[in-house]
């Protein structure tokens, strides 16, 4: 599960017609007085007719640019609301007039960037079609409080955000977040998924669930 992020190949098995494709961002994250240089991916997932954008990051006009003219944005969806995530919503949003949807608990890093409120509200178990492909909201609290994961079982992918990588749970240590709600997350909604479920993350390379499940136990140990 690999792609080069210039040529927006497939990196997820289709269906339908409908794929998986990721480019890859750089900027800032800022929280809590603090500034870290971060590669972000952005998710796109639909067919030739239609998509949806998981988390505009950055660079919004390579984001508008890498989508075809004749190919329609439905919806951006947001696995979290920090900066680093939806700094690049509003010309997202602006360019391709779709709605932008966002949990309400993350209103709160939300509303440090923005003026307006997002234009529809997460709640888990929401499903958002794209093609004939369903996407299902899982809220997973604790990197941040209105953290989601979209589930897509017919293309066997979980988009996590910051709430799982490859190698463990998204950071806790800064403000609106906590470190026994991300394992609660991660034990009771994510690792609860089929072994073969591919875990696209928000940042860096994708894994498995079933890599990332025997590993629980240490992650717990090891704390925040």
């Amino acid at each position: 599960m690999s792609g080069d992020d210039s040529g927006m190949p497939s990196i997820a098995p289709s269906r339908g017609g409908v794929r998986v494709e990721r480019l890859v961002t750089s900027g800032t994250f800022e929280l809590d007085g603090g500034s870290w240089e971060v590669d972000n991916n952005v998710w796109i997932v639909g067919d030739d007719r239609e998509c949806v954008v998981i988390d505009p990051s950055h660079d919004a006009r390579r984001i508008v640019k890498s989508i075809p003219r004749e190919r329609t944005v439905t919806a951006v969806l947001l696995t979290h609301a920090h900066n680093d995530h939806i700094n690049g919503v509003g010309e997202v949003c602006d360019a391709t007039r779709a709605p932008a949807y966002l949990h309400p608990e993350d209103r709160v890093l939300w509303d440090q960037l923005y003026p307006v409120t997002p234009d529809r509200e997460l709640r888990d178990g929401d499903v958002v079609t794209v093609g004939d492909v369903e996407l299902h909201v899982i809220h997973t609290p604790g990197h941040s409080p209105g953290a989601c994961c979209f589930y897509a079982p017919v293309l066997d992918v979980v988009f996590t955000g910051d709430t799982l990588f490859n190698g463990g749970p998204g950071a806790t240590g800064r403000s609106h977040s906590d470190f026994p709600t991300i394992i609660e997350s991660i034990r009771d909604r994510l690792l609860t998924l089929p072994d073969e479920t591919v875990v696209l993350t928000g940042h860096g390379d994708s894994t498995v669930i079933g890599a990332e499940a025997p590993h629980l136990q240490e992650w717990i140990d090891r704390g925040h």
